[in-house]
């Protein structure tokens, strides 16, 4: 029967806002819990037995704490390390996670010349390997791992973010829709859609840049549908913000970002 229980969001920071913005679009009637574990990001340059262990504490705070009826890892390197584990050891628990758009991307792409930026834990993890291995007969993937950018948006250091695309971006190759040229770009970390503007500047304006906020939350509705478990479309949809880390900058980015009078709250996990 339809469950009025919230929906569980997490990530390493505020990247996942990104995704907990597409949820609430699609499904404005749910609550959601959203936890940023902050005290502990970034995830992308930790070892997977870390973000195993910090996947799990979440996830039985979700449950124990706050009862969610399904839960988003909304982020990239977590899905990566720990979906899996999860899947096993909360078999109960409905469980979304988020991976690069390569299958997207091939679908849109012109020249099959796709690039993928993404922490480097994302790109060096197995689940990623085999992903791209499944498709590398159908287009080609310019893989380019970002260390440190995740970090500098989190804290919204512009001048850090620059310079880091300077470096990053142009590995990549030459982007444009005419033959050779990458056409598509994928977003493989949840904190990227943030900086779309910027990554215009190396992109231009006709080649695809791909998030993957939309897919996951069509997704999460599916599933959810499946279980009988929407929300009545009559019920206003509540939202609560939680932090290990400090609160008040997730807070101005969350207002900026989300349009939503919410605050962070901070969290022992």
């Amino acid at each position: 029967m339809p469950s009025k229980r919230p929906i569980g969001v997490f990530d390493s920071g505020i990247g996942g806002l990104s995704i907990l913005k597409a949820l609430r679009a699609e499904l404005p009637h749910e609550s959601f819990i959203y936890i940023a574990d902050s005290g502990n990001a970034p995830y992308g340059e930790k070892g997977d037995a870390f973000v195993i262990e910090r996947s799990r504490a979440i996830t039985r705070t979700l449950i124990n704490d706050y009862g969610v009826k399904a839960m988003v890892v909304a982020c990239n390197t977590a899905t990566a390390a720990a979906a899996k584990v999860l899947r096993d050891e909360f078999p109960k628990l409905p469980l979304v996670g988020v991976e690069p758009a390569l299958k997207p991307a091939i679908r849109l792409s012109q020249t099959r010349k796709i690039g993928v930026i993404a922490t480097r834990g994302t790109l060096e993890s197995a689940k990623f390997a085999a992903l791209k291995e499944s498709l590398a007969d159908q287009a080609d993937f310019i893989i380019q791992p970002c260390d440190g950018l995740a970090s500098a948006i989190e804290a919204q250091d512009a001048t850090k973010i620059i310079a880091l695309l300077a470096s990053y971006m142009p590995a990549i190759g030459q982007f444009g829709i005419e033959n050779c040229n990458v056409d598509t770009l994928v977003l493989g970390c949840t904190h990227y859609p943030f900086i779309s503007q910027l990554l215009r500047q190396y992109t231009g304006d006709a080649v695809h840049i791909i998030d993957t906020g939309e897919p996951v939350a069509l997704h999460t509705k599916r599933i959810l549908a499946n279980l009988n478990q929407l929300t009545d479309e009559t019920q206003t949809g509540r939202l609560q913000l939680l932090s290990t880390g400090p609160a008040r900058h997730h807070t101005l980015l969350a207002h900026e970002w989300l349009n939503v009078p919410n605050q962070f709250e901070m969290i022992t996990i």
